[in-house]
């Protein structure tokens, strides 16, 4: 198992020791959800033990989901590496580190709070993360950077045989910024249907924007990204730099591979078309080798949109735009319903 050296951080009880992300433990905390029809195993956020302790995404994430005995989401990576931040292919492998040793349909917070205004040295907040310290020599925020956890928050967890119910406190501490921000994970009763709601409430004294995207890392029966896999939206797809030709194509409404990648193969496209309304948060991911599909909703506009795959993964990542002003709470839900092709 690889180590790294531990942080420190100010919480209210003092001082006390906090590793970074680390290759995952045997025993971080999780659970098994099952309704019956859909199974998915979900890591509880945990600061001493939990599968992810980085600083890109939020933390707890359902990391397994099957239905009929596929399987939806899993490892889109093979080897660990602590210094790598982003990832990396090297000698035929996909290699990441602490940052996106992660899996599944997972947040991010893509808009740190408070950044552009902290002092060098000084702290910003990363929902779902917590308080982050700024580097000391004022570089531009990047996601693929680790930052020195100042003050990770209070997380507790409910759970149920169907459903996890996550809660994330970080109070303002002197930036003028802090938030209540609750997740439930739940699977519905007799359904292929995972259901994801989100309340954030402003707890601070500043208003804040930020703006938050599921990664929807698919990993559907460990098939590689290529033809058979096809994104299909409810609008007609643009995009400001269409893919290789070689390797996929946008015809309408449908974003089409038409060669199977390989390691080092990369496929990624800002895409556009979406309208000013929820009504356009509503894709089709189909898969004909594997004969499995997944209609992802949501109930917010798309602010923006990124496709994004490898040989062992494809992510979709519809953004959504945040405002909350103080005393005030913003709510969004995501529903994915599993299905079978028609044979």
């Amino acid at each position: 198992m690889f180590v790294r050296t531990a942080i420190a951080f100010i919480c209210g009880l003092g001082m006390a020791a906090v590793p970074l992300a680390l290759q995952p433990k045997a025993d971080a905390p999780s659970v098994e959800l099952s309704n019956g029809v859909l199974k998915s195993k979900v890591y509880l956020p945990d600061v001493e033990r939990g599968y992810y302790r980085s600083t890109r995404f939020e933390w707890g994430v359902p990391a397994t989901l099957e239905y009929k005995g596929h399987s939806y989401y899993g490892p889109w990576f093979t080897k660990y590496d602590p210094s790598v931040g982003n990832f990396e292919f090297k000698d035929g492998a996909v290699v990441v580190g602490d940052h996106n040793w992660i899996s599944g349909p997972v947040n991010e917070f893509a808009l740190p709070i408070g950044y552009d205004e902290a002092a060098a040295g000084g702290t910003f907040v990363k929902i779902g993360v917590g308080h982050l310290r700024k580097p000391a020599d004022g570089a531009a925020y990047r996601f693929s950077n680790f930052y020195d956890v100042v003050d990770p928050g209070r997380w507790t967890s409910k759970t149920s045989p169907t459903s996890v119910e996550s809660r994330h406190e970080v109070k303002d501490s002197g930036s003028g910024y802090g938030y209540d921000y609750t997740k439930v994970t739940r699977l519905v009763p007799g359904a292929a249907q995972l259901v994801i709601e989100h309340r954030l409430r402003n707890t601070g004294a500043k208003p804040f924007e930020s703006s938050t995207y599921n990664h929807n890392f698919m990993v559907m029966d460990g098939q590689p990204t290529g033809p058979g896999l096809t994104f299909i939206a409810p609008f007609a797809l643009t995009a400001a730099r269409p893919p290789d030709p070689a390797f996929a194509e946008i015809a309408g409404n449908r974003f089409v591979y038409k060669k199977e990648l390989q390691i080092g193969d990369q496929v990624a496209s800002g895409l556009t078309g979406f309208g000013p309304t929820a009504a356009d948060y509503d894709f089709r991911i189909e898969n004909t080798r594997t004969g499995t599909g997944v209609r992802i909703r949501g109930d917010r506009p798309v602010s923006r949109m990124v496709l994004w795959s490898i040989r062992p993964t494809f992510a979709i990542e519809p953004f959504v735009a945040i405002a909350v002003k103080p005393g005030e709470q913003f709510t969004w839900t995501y529903t994915f319903d599993y299905y079978e092709l028609p044979k």
